[in-house]
């Protein structure tokens, strides 16, 4: 079992999250504040090449360099401990990390262009950062806090259907690190549970992938959406009220194109998505504009807001009558 970090972390920003969702490490921050974790944001990073390197556009050497120029910053900044919100910036740094541990070759080449272009200050030494005691994604460090998750919880959304949807970068790519499973993976559904949440667990499609596939939404649409459509449907047929996603590019599959689907298909999923700290920053008591972003959501929120403020507000009543009674 790894060691689990809650201080001197890098939180790593997401090209995905601030373009799409910037509620995500807003939400992120909020909770992590919370919880007590030390963390820092740091604006020199560069992104990670993920969508360009999954379209054949970045190389394995370009987006080496890229990473190891990263992780310069997080040594200079003493917080090597790298915590990623999107599930691609965990795979791809991952193995950045291991190519520049483990090859030799691939470590001269990358410190040889730091020389070149006078970048001599970021080069590489081995061990420092390590691919499994280094890099995390936001949920390993969830997980880990669980309990200060429960102290911290003021909503009560277990009368919600709510399932999860794991990103395969996390799970299927650098698979020896997951935390809860690869096979059934649980480790958003355990999350959950410290908010009172019992989810739905396994379900029909449960680890399928979402369809974005990165470049295949672009050019091989129909296919795209077929499987998207696929795990939309196996969702209904549970009644999910909201699905619960660790992966900006995933969120975006399903938010952005969950109402074309429905037109194209005729039907009426229903179903809200959320990141799972957008989830947890909720049920914390969290502005839902202010720190969840909301706002920027394809699929309105507001539904799940009104529900949760009329239950309140139900409860309320009940409390009063029963103090006159």
């Amino acid at each position: 079992m790894r060691k689990i970090p809650d201080k001197n972390i890098m939180l790593f920003k997401s090209c995905l999250i601030n373009g799409e969702y910037p509620g995500i490490e807003s939400s992120t921050k909020y909770v992590f504040d919370k919880i007590g974790v030390e963390y820092i944001v740091d604006d020199r990073q560069s992104c990670c090449t993920g969508l360009g390197h999954y379209s054949d556009i970045y190389d394995q050497l370009s987006t080496t360099v890229i990473g190891g120029r990263n992780f310069s910053i997080a040594k200079k900044t003493n917080h090597t401990n790298i915590v990623m919100m999107c599930s691609t910036c965990y795979a791809i740094h991952k193995k950045v990390a291991k190519l520049l541990n483990n090859n030799i070759e691939v470590r001269d080449k990358v410190n040889n262009i730091y020389d070149e272009t006078g970048l001599d200050e970021m080069k590489y030494e081995e061990g420092t950062v390590d691919s499994s005691k280094n890099i995390f994604h936001v949920v390993d460090i969830l997980f880990d806090k669980k309990e200060e998750i429960a102290k911290n919880i003021k909503i009560d959304l277990s009368g919600f259907r709510i399932a999860t949807h794991p990103a395969c970068h996390y799970c299927k790519v650098q698979y020896e690190d997951v935390t809860e499973g690869f096979r059934d993976p649980k480790i958003l559904d355990e999350i959950l549970k410290s908010c009172g949440i019992e989810t739905i667990g396994w379900y029909d499609h449960k680890r399928s992938t979402c369809g974005a596939g990165f470049r295949q939404r672009f050019v091989n649409r129909d296919l795209s959406m077929k499987v998207t459509s696929e795990k939309l449907i196996s969702l209904k047929n549970e009644n999910v009220d909201i699905l619960v996603h660790m992966c900006p590019n995933c969120q975006m599959q399903f938010d952005r194109y969950q109402p074309f689907i429905e037109k194209d298909l005729d039907l009426d999923f229903k179903m809200l998505h959320l990141n799972i700290c957008q989830l947890i920053a909720f049920a914390m008591g969290s502005d839902p504009y202010k720190v969840m972003g909301i706002q920027t959501h394809t699929v309105p929120i507001e539904p799940l807001i009104e529900k949760v403020e009329k239950n309140l507000t139900n409860e309320i009543k009940k409390v009063k009558t029963t103090n006159k009674t």
